[in-house]
């Protein structure tokens, strides 16, 4: 492997500038950084296929990563994109979380564990909608969700006022986790989902009582306590989002906190050569330890 491709992934800039304006250029040679890109090359290797990650530590400002201006299929972690759309609409005036949302059977699809309790009145708040998509992935209440602020192109709308101009929404669940080489519809890179983790999570792009809430929904995610928090160090805690394609892509975004230090973001996103959930975890999990060592 070259030295370019060694350290494909390593971002440059200051920890003050907005994630999506950081310059990506070949930086001054740094053995931890290093290390960290070897560590995820040889990951890629191991396991084939495509892996594309981005992380931050959010005290020191080391950015470190691989692929991270490919794009990759979002799948479930844009269900993060669309409950902030929310909280923002709320922040706005322009949503009520106590506002309930009635359906009915015709709308179930086949992952809607809480949704599927709740068909019929009094149905489920806006709350407890974003809650249900984060939390346990719903992809019932992540379609209402989306139905409530107008279809997927508001949640592209939402991302653009964060400074991303890469990630896309276009599609609903479940033909959203579909797509072929060179797909642009629902995707996102890394480094742009790293920039929207922290608008978001760390940010002001929502009131501090909409931000404290995100951050509580992600941390009582149940989906992701194999891929990137599989791999934590004892001590360490973490909010995320997951996702999972038709084509066994395997993906989570999270923030992750460490003892006595600032917060680290991290975004992996792997499409492998042949579907294989359990890969796909052990992938992630082995980027949630390099991520530790950032």
């Amino acid at each position: 492997m070259n030295r370019r491709n060694l350290l494909q992934g390593i971002l440059l800039g200051a920890a003050a500038l907005p994630l999506h304006r950081v310059a990506f250029a070949m930086p001054a040679a740094s053995p931890a950084v290093d290390a960290i890109a070897a560590r995820l090359a040889a990951l890629e290797r191991k396991h084939g296929g495509r892996l594309g990650v981005a992380m931050l530590d959010t005290g020191s400002g080391h950015h470190a990563g691989r692929r991270i201006d490919e794009r990759f299929l979002m799948c479930s972690t844009f269900k993060l994109l669309a409950a902030a759309a929310v909280l923002a609409r709320v922040d706005q005036g322009r949503e009520q979380l106590d506002r309930r949302i009635i359906f009915g059977k015709d709308v179930l699809l086949a992952w809607a564990p809480e949704t599927s309790r709740h068909v019929g009145a009094p149905g489920m708040t806006v709350g407890e909608l974003c809650q249900a998509a984060i939390t346990v992935s719903d992809n019932t209440a992540a379609n209402l969700l989306l139905a409530s602020l107008g279809g997927p192109a508001a949640v592209t709308a939402f991302v653009r006022t964060l400074g991303d101009p890469l990630t896309r929404l276009d599609r609903t669940e479940p033909e959203l986790n579909v797509g072929g080489p060179g797909e642009l519809r629902d995707t996102t890179t890394p480094q742009a989902m790293l920039g929207d983790l922290r608008a978001l999570l760390l940010g002001d792009a929502l009131s501090a009582a909409s931000r404290a809430r995100l951050t509580g929904w992600l941390r009582a995610c149940t989906t992701g306590l194999h891929k990137l928090r599989g791999g934590l160090p004892s001590g360490w805690q973490a909010g995320d989002k997951t996702g999972s394609g038709a084509q066994g892509e395997s993906n989570d975004v999270a923030i992750l906190w460490p003892p006595q230090r600032a917060p680290v973001l991290v975004t992996a996103y792997y499409a492998p050569t042949s579907p294989d959930a359990d890969v796909g975890a052990r992938v992630l999990a082995e980027v949630g330890r390099i991520a530790a060592s950032l």
